[in-house]
């Protein structure tokens, strides 16, 4: 598998960032180690361009008329490789070098049918959907091995998702021009297609994990056997009796929640968060009942950890997710000309083919970004140092989808792998 080509610009006006990019694509269509035909495309855009979603789309799918199939959404921000966007009009595409039989387009008007056997999929969603939880769980169940990674769409204005197929239109879509709004939509990929993904935590827990042992709906009122409330009080030190402070550092405080633990399990490391792990705003307190509100239904059984959003945590975790992807790749026996290109610093960000990687997506959550991480895309800098120059495209989400869960606060790197 050949490396993605991909492209990324920034300007106030649309059609100038899509000359550029087109620009970019075009000479990476044209060097020996990129794809030369891809089918299908990833195009992100941020919000500042959101109300000229179809216009954009047009545009691109005419200027590239063999790319046949594109998917994609709008964010608060866009990544791609070494460089984020927040706050400013841009748009990053990739072209995934990938036979058209091992992909396929789908929407909420074109789901994806009985015929085509999907082993992952890459989601985008509207935020605003209702029972999205359920619809994702429900798609991941349409996957042979239950793995969806992907995000929902961020925008201060309209939430735009973008899937079109073969000839513009997908079977099923009617009249649709390929920009659509609500329910979800992406790419789903058959086994051929070799990935590798993680899911990097945002928050450390700041007290023990403990079990839930008696909850109603989302209002948990007992952990461990001990009064919910007071527990909380008691991890973070504070007294109703001052409710400033308290109320301040509850304010400050997430729960970070899994499923009841079963045999099998992996060993969580300490004072970090796996990546079952799901964190949750805490929205509300019940001095009445002694509990403490979580945005999420809540079973007795369920693991319950008090967290806070943690930059130095972010930043160690982001590093040993690419570090773990790498040392997955690249294989243990190499040549020894390409073991001294991968060692050499020079060298060690250029695209290499012991790496087998061909590109990747990475989706982090809006409150991360370059801000949380100590400056202008100091985030996706981490990427890139840890995973070196892989052709990478991504947005800014409003809560991160991996396996059947959503998330909040993670980042989600995937990465299309090439064979040995």
């Amino acid at each position: 598998m050949k490396l993605f080509p991909y492209a990324h610009a920034t300007h106030p006006q649309w059609r100038m960032a899509a000359g550029l990019v087109l620009a970019q694509l075009r000479a990476q269509l044209a060097l020996p180690d990129y794809a030369s035909t891809p089918t299908l495309a990833l195009l992100y855009i941020t919000d500042h361009y959101a109300s000229a979603a179809q216009d954009i789309l047009d545009h691109l799918s005419g200027e590239l008329p063999e790319v046949t199939d594109w998917s994609g959404t709008v964010g608060v921000g866009i990544a791609a490789n070494n460089v984020e966007y927040f706050d400013e009009p841009a748009m990053a595409v990739m072209l995934l070098g990938l036979p058209a039989h091992q992909y396929r387009v789908f929407s909420g008007v074109a789901p994806l049918g009985m015929a085509f056997e999907a082993h992952t999929a890459l989601v985008h969603a509207d935020g605003n959907t209702q029972d999205l939880s359920e619809l994702v769980a429900e798609m991941a169940g349409r996957t042979d091995t239950g793995y969806l990674f992907g995000g929902l769409a961020s925008s201060r204005g309209s939430t735009v998702q973008f899937a079109t197929g073969g000839n513009g239109n997908i079977k099923g879509h009617g009249g649709a021009r390929g920009v659509f709004h609500g329910g979800l939509s992406g790419v789903a990929f058959t086994q051929d297609v070799a990935l590798s993904s993680r899911v990097t935590q945002g928050c450390q827990p700041i007290a023990p994990e403990r079990s839930v042992t008696a909850c109603e709906g989302n209002v948990v009122t007992a952990l461990d056997g001990e009064p919910a409330l007071q527990v909380l009080l008691g991890d973070l030190g504070v007294s109703l009796a001052e409710p400033r402070e308290a109320l301040g550092r509850v304010r400050a405080t997430l729960a970070g929640l899994r499923s009841a633990p079963s045999e099998g399990d992996s060993v969580r490391r300490p004072g970090s968060f796996g990546p079952d792990v799901r964190v949750r705003h805490i929205i509300g307190l019940d001095p009445a009942r002694e509990g403490v509100a979580i945005a999420e239904t809540l079973e007795v059984g369920m693991r319950l950890s008090f967290c806070q959003r943690n930059a130095q945590a972010a930043r160690a975790d982001l590093v040993r997710v690419c570090a773990e992807i790498r040392e997955e790749l690249e294989p243990e026996d190499m040549p020894a000309e390409a073991a001294l290109a991968l060692s050499n610093n020079l060298a060690a960000s250029a695209p290499h083919p012991a790496r087998r990687m061909a590109g990747a997506i990475y989706v982090s959550c809006a409150s991360r970004g370059g801000a949380h991480f100590g400056g202008p895309s100091a985030e996706l800098q981490i990427v890139r140092h840890a995973l070196g120059d892989v052709p990478l495209v991504g947005f800014f989400a409003g809560g991160e989808i991996a396996r059947h869960h959503l998330y909040g606060y993670t980042g989600v790197l995937t990465v299309f792998t090439a064979t040995d």
